[in-house]
């Protein structure tokens, strides 16, 4: 063990569970988040690490969260907001908030909060899960984060991979010289139970791809550990020396993402409003 804490959201199944089984083997000490108290369960046995359970459609179970980890962790080294995926008919959650924009990043931007001494304690490096969806299915009105004009699933999760990325560049911005450095990164065409939810087109190809070895390879789907590399690869290399904070990473390079990622106020609107709507500051 080398004793630096690693925090994987999402960590019951696919890609966060790749990454999570893949830090643990390089000798981390893994904690993992998940939904599915079975699946959540199974997971932290089979890699013999602490688990949590929580639900990210309810943001008082991320506040319980955050306070639990906070008391327990005094340093946290890495952290990896990973917990999302693709849903269906536009639902509200019992904040009052798209569910996918409240799992995909809203969740995230709190728990971060939260734990933001934390990561300062342990010059922490966080990672941002995203999809090459930012730039090819989003079509984020920052005036209406909750998507009450215009809905569908696919552009919904698009926006909230993009705004992953804006919170990357913002945070950079501002908090650059804390000694916490975020980034984002696109996993591939991973195959996973993501999108298991999800309505339409993205659900009939996912389900597919599942049970068919040649769907996989036209949608050129990637198994989960090979969708860890370039999360694990950030996780585990310097910051600035190897990669740059406020990016957005593919394959272990540098990726173009949605114009509107370098919208400079864009992202201060889109920190502004996540304020509000999770009902907390950052430090000044």
């Amino acid at each position: 063990m080398n004793g630096k804490t690693v925090i994987v959201t999402g960590a019951s199944d696919g890609i966060g569970k790749a990454i999570a089984t893949q830090m643990k083997e390089k000798g981390y000490q893994v904690v993992i988040i998940g939904r599915s108290p079975k699946k959540t369960m199974a997971v932290g046995k089979e890699l013999n690490v602490p688990y949590y359970v929580t639900d990210f459609t309810k943001l008082d179970e991320v506040r319980k969260l955050g306070q639990a980890l906070k008391e327990k962790y005094p340093k946290i080294h890495i952290l990896f907001n990973n917990a999302g995926g693709i849903y269906g008919k536009r639902v509200v959650t019992v904040d009052g908030f798209e569910k996918t924009f409240q799992i995909n990043y809203l969740a995230h931007f709190l728990l971060t909060q939260i734990l933001f001494d934390n990561l300062v304690a342990g010059h922490a490096t966080v990672i941002n899960t995203s999809s090459v969806g930012n730039s090819v299915l989003s079509k984020l009105d920052i005036n209406d984060l909750n998507m009450e004009k215009k809905y569908s699933n696919t552009s919904a999760y698009g926006n909230a991979k993009l705004e992953g990325i804006l919170f990357a560049k913002e945070f950079t911005k501002r908090y650059g010289n804390s000694g916490v450095s975020m980034v984002a990164f696109h996993p591939g065409n991973v195959l996973s139970n993501f999108a298991s939810e999800a309505e339409g087109f993205i659900h009939g190809m996912y389900s597919f791809a599942l049970r068919s070895k040649f769907a996989q390879r036209i949608f050129s789907m990637i198994p989960p550990d090979q969708g860890a590399d370039t999360g694990v690869w950030l996780a585990t290399t310097q910051p600035v020396k190897d990669w740059q904070p406020g990016q957005y990473y593919y394959k272990r390079k540098i990726a173009k993402p949605h114009k509107l990622a370098n919208d400079s106020e864009v992202a201060r609107s889109l920190w502004d409003q996540s304020e509000k709507m999770a009902g907390v500051v950052y430090p000044k």
